[in-house]
């Protein structure tokens, strides 16, 4: 399974980089604001440091506009992926792009049938949104099998980006489903790490060897 970051935070992008712990980044408009920055100054940087994709979205509504935006975000760095809106013109315009040899990333995915729709699009990638639909008490994961089953009947070369990933209990969910990837906001990232038994067995074999040297 692959983890992306989702987020503009450099730094801590690097620091997952340095451990092998990030496939891949996806931002949109709200995550690179909060980053303080420049859209194409921070995407370029974070695309230099990730060895894989790098998802940017526009604001454009219509096709023309998604793919007059995409075009020019391919060109920013190798390995941008243009995030479009799970839309009819975000289909029609993912179709379009992808012919050009530009990835494409369907986001706000909320059933399997906009999955399977954006799938025979031609997108690289689709994203659907599992904690968004845990808010509105609907269960996302069980999106999250719907989709790998019924993609899994077909050849189609679209991934699934686990997206709206809440806490560890949703990555694991999903590396169990078999799901591609997930995306990973910092703090949940972090919390992979975790596990009370660990801190407290580290302390006591501390505590162990330290009365050991007496």
């Amino acid at each position: 399974m692959k983890f992306f970051l989702d987020t503009a935070d450099v730094g801590k992008i690097k620091a997952a980089v340095e451990m092998g712990m990030c496939d891949g980044v996806t931002t949109n408009p709200t995550i690179i604001m909060k980053s303080g920055r420049g859209q194409k100054e921070v995407v370029q940087e974070i695309a230099a440091l990730v060895p894989g994709p790098v998802s940017v979205e526009g604001i454009s509504e219509d096709a023309d506009g998604m793919v007059k935006e995409g075009t020019e975000f391919a060109k920013w760095a190798k390995n941008i992926v243009v995030k479009l809106p799970m839309t009819k013109e975000g289909l029609k315009a993912a179709r379009i792009l992808e012919k050009k040899g530009i990835k494409t990333n369907v986001t706000l995915v909320f059933s399997a049938n906009q999955a399977l729709l954006a799938a025979k699009a031609g997108a690289s990638y689709v994203s659907p949104f599992v904690g968004r639909l845990d808010d509105v008490s609907e269960d996302g994961m069980q999106l999250i099998a719907d989709i790998m089953d019924i993609l899994s009947n077909y050849e189609f070369k679209t991934e699934v980006i686990v997206a709206s990933v809440r806490d560890p209990v949703h990555v694991m969910d999903a590396a169990r489903m078999g799901a591609h990837i997930a995306t990973i906001p910092p703090d949940v990232f972090e919390k992979l790490f975790k596990h009370p038994l660990t801190d407290r067995g580290i302390a006591q074999f501390k505590e162990d060897y330290a009365k050991s040297k007496k």
